[in-house]
């Protein structure tokens, strides 16, 4: 089937729905077609990419007609960057669809009773809105087919984001609409100052090059980290590079960098270089500031953190009597955030270095009655860390996308907590968990929030409650 169909043109397919990740769906013969970068309401031509016998892949190749729900796509790159898939859909449809996508993983996942899926929280900004972007440095710029074929001779110096499925070819970004700020200006001055100075640009698949990666973290009080990644030991080097930006951006509250001379790119065990100013940043949420270290995990749309962490807060339904367990809390911000309004929060993060900012956060803030520890979910959420702890009567968890470890979810119901609240990037992994806490727990509320305007992803907040 896969060899008969691949390349194979299918004319004149209508593009009926969005389905998940973003993939658009049409149908031709009776089989599924999933098709990219379309928008419901499109009619074309397909190119089929890959074949199977119950369904298509492809791309689209000509246009006969436009769907009503267009919208012109405001960035230069969209469409090979890969970042904002949904550039092309208006706003609104973005919502409802997105708020499907909880509803259509319940359904077909989780297979439990739930009640009305409330509407979306939509985001105010759907531009600009992220404060944190990470930038890498490549000799290997990715080339459009028109440059390819043009024979001529181009810059290959680049900085900005991995082709999508492409590790060593990334497109040089002009303007990025999804962090404001300082960020576009920083990176493409740093861009132009490394030329000029001929400084190497990483080279990832032979592991050499001074510049490596950039990463811009910004704040709603208005302060700003920047972090350069080295991938070579040469402090003259680094020096020319760290006092450019401290001497043309002098508005950076947190200049710092990094000699990373690993294969890849995390840094959790290198140390950090202040170069200039402070350590961190801070946000402020509600009178309680957060401060950020370079190694700290924050939502990444600050605005929407807070009508995320607010949905948390309402759900949770705390007198000030209650001890509140928030699973997976990396800096703490959940577990400061409600900590008021309860008896005792206890935090447990992965993250050693998230949990000192967590336990800072709470002497900052001038909060006594929060406890936090450090180490793997499954094996701290134990008997002896239940006996040595009063049991909790709300727990608040928020993991990862790959959801909870089967042992963590068998230990919250052993544990019977009167409520839990699920906090989720990823509705499918949360839906499985459901459907295994669904054995002692009923679903009484469902709020979508979107946290990324202009892609497929969406955030979910559950309620679940102790059946009687």
């Amino acid at each position: 089937m896969s060899r008969k169909m691949k390349n194979k043109v299918v004319s004149n397919l209508l593009i009926e729905r969005i389905a998940a990740e973003g993939k658009c769906v049409a149908h031709h013969e009776g089989k599924v077609v999933f098709v990219q970068n379309v928008a419901p309401g499109d009619v074309v031509d397909v190119r089929v990419t890959r074949g199977k016998s119950s369904f298509l892949e492809g791309e689209a190749i000509h246009f006969h007609e436009y769907s009503k729900d267009r919208v012109e796509p405001f960035c230069s790159h969209f469409g090979t960057c890969g970042g904002c898939k949904w550039q092309h859909i208006n706003y609104d449809l973005q919502q409802t669809y997105k708020r499907q996508q909880v509803l259509d993983q319940f359904t077909r996942i989780a297979k439990v009773e739930i009640p009305e899926v409330l509407p979306i929280l939509g985001s105010q900004q759907t531009q600009y809105y992220r404060n944190k972007l990470d930038f890498t440095f490549s000799n290997n710029r990715w080339l459009t087919r028109e440059e390819i074929n043009s024979g001529e001779s181009f810059e290959r110096n680049a900085v900005g984001f991995h082709i999508p499925k492409m590790f060593d070819k990334i497109i040089d970004i002009e303007h990025c609409y999804l962090q404001g700020n300082i960020s576009n200006d920083v990176r493409n001055e740093l861009r132009v100052f490394a030329l000029e100075n001929n400084l190497s640009f990483y080279d990832i698949r032979n592991q050499v090059g001074l510049l490596r990666n950039l990463i811009i973290r910004t704040s709603s009080t208005g302060e700003s980290m920047v972090i350069v990644q080295f991938g070579a030991d040469e402090p003259a080097e680094i020096a020319l590079v760290m006092n450019f930006l401290h001497k043309r951006f002098p508005e950076i509250t947190s200049l710092l960098y990094i000699v990373n001379l690993k294969k890849n790119e995390t840094f959790h065990d290198l140390e950090v270089v202040t170069f200039a100013g402070k350590s961190y940043i801070e946000e402020e949420m509600e009178g309680l500031r957060f401060r950020i270290g370079p190694k700290s995990f924050y939502q990444t749309n600050s605005a929407q953190a807070y009508e995320l962490y607010k949905v948390a807060r309402e759900f949770a339904e705390l007198t000030g009597d209650e001890v509140v367990y928030d699973l997976y809390t990396g800096t703490g911000t959940i577990a400061n955030f409600v900590a008021k309004q309860a008896k005792q929060v206890i935090g447990i993060e992965y993250v050693e270095a998230a949990i000192a900012d967590a336990k800072l956060n709470a002497q900052v803030n001038g909060l006594d009655n929060t406890l936090f520890y450090a180490g793997d979910m499954k094996d701290m959420l134990t008997d002896d860390f239940i006996a040595r702890h009063a049991k909790p009567d709300v727990i608040i968890t928020d993991p990862p996308r790959a959801g909870m470890h089967e042992d963590v979810v068998n230990m919250l119901l052993k544990l019977e907590a009167p409520k839990i609240v699920y906090v989720s990037c990823n509705p499918a992994t949360q839906a499985r968990d459901v459907a295994l806490l669904a054995e002692k727990y009923t679903v009484d509320k469902i709020q979508p929030v979107d946290m990324f305007p202009q892609t497929y992803h969406v955030e979910n907040v559950v309620r679940l409650t102790l059946k009687p």
